[in-house]
């Protein structure tokens, strides 16, 4: 809470003694005066006359958790003692009152923060905070035309604000006045060419005037900026039927989500880090595990859970932050838990499933991410995590539909078409690898991953069919010029030896095992050296991947 520094100290002194129970602040009416009530002084704030303000009723503080009860008396306390100075320092009551409407926005009671809102934009008219808020109020209230007059007050008392710019667009498109957020949002990309944001705010536009077209390339440079914003996909899809092609509009339908764009927005992230609640510490936990600061999120989410200890959300998001600090015990423990009190929750059966996986634990990983799916069958990455479990144990033949599935659901899925193709080499099926790896490839030239994986193939298959040793080595000599390593060695000595050249795939087989012995690779230099015994004696490598090598 911030006060003005010039404030009378007689006052400072007065708000240490109320927060400790004591101190009569001189208020009239029911801003505490002696001898009224105690609920009476907490239902509602009297503002001074002359200054045009409104009065300001309190909600009732016995339906709230005690640390946001707690935080609601010292907001209020802070108007208190500000209205005792209202003639001499108007704009310290301005930023009590500010402040006060923030939390009661936060905690969700609107009509509150309406009134001292608007009582702190009478008083600092020229802080774009209150206009910004006061549009969130009338937003939640349905009242779109007022929203849309504060948004603009805030847009024009700090022009470069781009969420401000948006959330108007946004409001005004709701609102019916097309015109009025095509230009909003046209500004908005004039000052910021690359806001994703307001491409997809123009792609709405012109899916709503049947602009198709035009929509399909708003909405695809929206995505291209912001690929995890699923939530486009539904109107892409949507603008995909207008123009007749079916496909594509199903294959979006299909990607659909509930994540939107959301510029950066420090006003709405000040209010959502206002309130001493649990979501509240879920909101900046998040925030914290999204920027890698692994240690703040896991006080934040425990700050949370101090306040709410049953939340799921919380607990698991705690037990990623844990196993990204290396305490995978404590991880485990989280997630577990989550399971075990909310079985429902995906995110939690997801993460211990993926943990155990890790661990080897196969079996135990596939009941939790089958249990995933069973609640939502549309989660991608759950279904190629389950996948690969069931191709680790021994059932390549029941992880390929899993992969077909995610694929169906996601195409840009390149860990899903590779899983596939490795699937197919565990079964023995080298000529449907090859062909998943090349069809892989039509998609994504540049694949590394891709184009490794069918070096391999090629230099080292069983099947005779299917072997192309000089074909291989035209894929790995770009290889080998931009990156080489250990494992590309590997698959250029076994493309030499597929190609009769058995003298030098076993000099480049010895070269790479004395680096990974070097390098303290005991398992790869145990590989290493079957292989080389193999070109020594002049004969080819037939197993192109390892078992500790396939996904």
């Amino acid at each position: 809470m911030n006060f003005d520094p010039r404030a009378g100290l007689s006052y400072a002194v007065c708000l240490v003694g109320v927060l400790a129970g004591g101190c009569d602040i001189g208020d009239t009416g029911t801003n505490g005066p002696a001898g009224s009530s105690p609920a009476a002084a907490e239902s509602v704030l009297l503002p001074p006359e002359g200054h045009g303000l409104l009065p300001v009723t309190m909600p009732d503080f016995a339906s709230m958790t005690e640390p946001v009860a707690q935080q609601m008396r010292t907001y209020q306390t802070a108007v208190r003692v500000r209205l005792g100075a209202a003639a001499a320092e108007p704009e310290a009551l301005g930023d009590a009152y500010g402040r006060l409407g923030m939390l009661l926005l936060a905690a969700t009671y609107v009509d509150a923060a309406e009134a001292s809102l608007r009582n702190a934009q009478t008083l600092l008219p020229d802080d774009v905070r209150w206009p910004y808020y006061l549009g969130r109020v009338h937003e939640a209230n349905g009242a779109l035309e007022a929203s849309a007059v504060s948004y603009r007050r805030a847009v024009e008392l700090r022009p470069s604000d781009l969420a401000a710019r948006v959330v108007l667009a946004n409001v005004l498109f709701t609102g019916g006045d097309l015109e009025a957020a095509e230009q909003m949002y046209s500004q908005a990309l004039e000052r910021h060419p690359d806001a994703p944001a307001a491409h997809a705010g123009l792609g709405r536009v012109a899916l709503a005037r049947r602009e198709y077209a035009d929509a399909v390339a708003r909405f695809e440079q929206g995505l291209a900026a912001a690929p995890w914003a699923n939530a486009l996909h539904y109107p892409l899809a949507l603008a995909f039927r207008g123009l007749g092609d079916t496909e594509r509009a199903e294959t979006h339908l299909r990607l659909q989500g509930d994540v939107e764009i959301v510029p950066p927005d420090p006003l709405r992230q000040e209010l959502d880090e206002l309130l001493e609640s649990a979501n509240a510490y879920n909101i900046r936990g998040g925030r914290a595990l999204d920027a890698g600061n692994y240690r703040a999120a896991t006080d934040l989410f425990r700050r949370g859970l101090e306040l709410d200890p049953e939340d799921p959300s919380l607990r698991q998001r705690l037990g990623v932050a844990l196993f990204q600090l290396g305490d995978v015990a404590g991880a485990r423990q989280a997630f577990e838990r989550v399971v075990r009190t909310a079985p429902e929750h995906t995110e939690g059966q997801f993460s211990l499933g993926v943990l155990l996986a890790g661990q080897g634990r196969h079996d135990e990983a596939i009941e939790h991410l089958s249990t995933v799916l069973e609640h939502d069958a549309a989660y991608v990455p759950a279904r190629v995590q389950l996948a690969e479990a069931l191709a680790r144990t021994g059932r390549p033949d029941e992880a390929i539909p899993h992969y077909e599935q995610a694929l169906a659901l996601d195409p840009t899925r390149q860990e899903a078409a590779y899983g596939a193709a490795m699937a197919y080499v565990r079964m023995g099926r080298y000529a449907v690898a090859r062909d998943r790896l090349e069809r892989g490839l039509d998609a994504d030239p540049e694949n590394r991953m891709f184009r490794h994986a069918l070096a391999r193939v090629l230099a080292s298959a069983p099947d005779a069919g299917v072997r192309d040793g000089e074909r291989a080595m035209a894929i790995l000599e770009p290889l080998l010029a931009e990156a080489p390593d250990l494992s590309l060695g590997e698959t250029t000595a076994m493309a030499l030896a597929e190609m009769g050249l058995y003298s030098q795939a076993a000099a480049v087989q010895r070269d790479i095992l004395e680096a990974a012995r070097r390098a303290g690779l005991a398992a790869a230099a145990g590989r290493m050296t079957g292989n080389l015994a193999l070109y020594e004696a002049g004969r080819p490598s037939r197993t192109p991947f390892t078992d500790a090598e396939l996904p």
